[in-house]
């Protein structure tokens, strides 16, 4: 072998390693730390004595709610619409039925799940067709249905819940689109609020941009917004938290810190960790009480085979 083919040899060689890093940095997230057969992800994290703790937290009975009311004018990613049918029921007109002069009404809902404030599943996002915990979507996609990780399965939460306001910390109200929180500014945020992110929490983030947009200019609200970065995704992950949402249609920043890689947060958190994510939470209340830390609940409406769900998450303090 002469000294061209020998250098020949050795670039293949290390591009042939170079792929293979590639592919195995690729599939390094998986199998889950929870295991190989998991499907609920972080909400191992949750437990009983985390719901106690919580409960604790509960000094002045006030609750809040946190979901916005989904209609017709809610603000929508495209293609998403939102439709209700109301039905006289009985004889079709309203009439009254038996001798206690029965009436009512039935109604069938046509709508997109993902308007308004939504909790995301494991099968919504995921990286080239692989979801959380490597799992192909060959394995449990079905158009009447995921057969896996259905929103149906997601456990019912009540643990502690914590808000960071991001207008307080940036000194700016609404915070600017585009702008990405990461490790740094998460851990600041924190420490002025005096709290420590734990294991179970649920992570919210006030920007104050739906109240500022959503109403006033919905299509803005959908196509730009601060939110969570990449880094700042991996850092509360790996503190254990059970889901990260904030006062935008869909957390992350955008535009996007990286625009070759548009989602990445959600990959990050739903594929990668198993973290749920939840958007367009009506934070303003808890962040003109000074609400830093709460009892968060939620119980999801169970649709079997649904990927994402309308919720109304309520805090209490």
């Amino acid at each position: 072998m002469g000294k061209r083919d020998a250098l020949r040899g050795a670039a293949a060689l290390a591009g042939a390693m170079m792929l293979a890093a590639a592919a195995q940095a690729q599939e390094d997230w998986y199998p889950s730390r929870y295991g190989a057969e998991d499907s609920i992800g972080a909400m191992n994290n949750l437990s009983a004595e985390g719901t106690r703790a919580a409960a604790r937290l509960v000094r002045t009975g006030k609750v809040y709610a946190l979901g916005v009311v989904t209609g017709p004018d809610t603000p929508a990613w495209p293609g998403r619409s939102y439709n209700i049918v109301v039905q006289q029921t009985n004889d079709g007109g309203g009439g009254p039925v038996a001798p206690n002069l029965l009436t009512g009404h039935d109604d069938v809902l046509m709508t997109s799940i993902g308007i308004g404030t939504q909790i995301d599943g494991f099968a919504h996002l995921g990286v080239n067709h692989r979801y959380y915990n490597g799992v192909r979507a060959q394995e449990f996609f079905s158009p009447t249905g995921v057969t896996r990780f259905g929103t149906q399965d997601i456990p019912p939460t009540a643990t502690r819940g914590v808000l960071l306001d991001m207008t307080k910390h940036y000194g700016q109200n609404p915070v600017p689109p585009g702008t990405a929180f990461n490790r740094a500014e998460i851990e600041a945020a924190a420490r002025a609020a005096r709290i420590t992110i734990r294991s179970g929490d649920v992570v919210l983030f006030h920007t104050g941009w739906m109240a500022a947009s959503a109403e006033s200019n919905p299509q803005d609200f959908i196509a730009r917004e601060p939110g969570l970065g990449r880094e700042g995704a991996e850092y509360l992950a790996s503190l254990g938290v059970v889901m990260i949402g904030a006062d935008v249609a869909a957390l992350e920043a955008i535009p996007f810190e990286d625009e070759a890689a548009p989602f990445i947060v959600h990959q990050t958190l739903l594929a990668k960790h198993g973290v749920h994510i939840l958007e367009n939470i009506n934070t303003a209340e808890l962040a003109a009480d000074n609400a830093t830390e709460f009892m968060f609940v939620l119980g999801q409406p169970r649709f079997h085979g649904a990927v994402q769900m309308v919720v109304n998450p309520i805090a209490i303090r």
